[in-house]
């Protein structure tokens, strides 16, 4: 599937070609700092397949795992781009709360589930509040 996005101001573009059946959620601890909500919602892409246009900030963050990560975000607006490995890059995790496709990007499994909110199953869509103003 053919995706687009860009960040909130516009500064930071991409397209990529993503298989709509990879898209998981994460809910570690990072997404849920670094993205200042309950989870991340986010794609895999090959490094050929992804196509940046504007230059991210890149903050390098240490992983449970050891490994460096750089997460890249717009230096103007905030907008987090996507993450990779900090040394040769080769597969980009796309944020896909950038991407203009992201309603039709539904979500086919989630990690990181020990780190999930315990309040997420409780959430009734009953109770929700259609086109509230922020």
């Amino acid at each position: 599937m053919h995706i687009t996005g860009s960040c909130h101001c516009g500064n930071i573009s991409y397209e990529a070609e993503i298989d709509p059946a990879a898209v998981g959620l994460c809910h570690c601890t990072d997404c849920q700092v670094l993205s200042g909500t309950a989870f991340r919602l986010t794609v895999q892409v090959p490094k050929e397949q992804f196509k940046l246009k504007g230059t991210p900030k890149i903050y390098i963050k240490m992983a449970e795992s050891g490994n460096k990560r750089a997460q890249a975000f717009c230096d103007e607006c905030g907008s987090p781009i996507y993450a990779t490995a900090a040394i040769h890059p080769q597969v980009f995790g796309i944020r896909l709360g950038t991407c203009h496709q992201r309603a039709q990007l539904v979500p086919t499994r989630q990690i990181w589930c020990r780190s999930a909110l315990p309040w997420l199953e409780q959430i009734d869509a009953g109770k929700r509040i259609a086109n509230q103003s922020a």
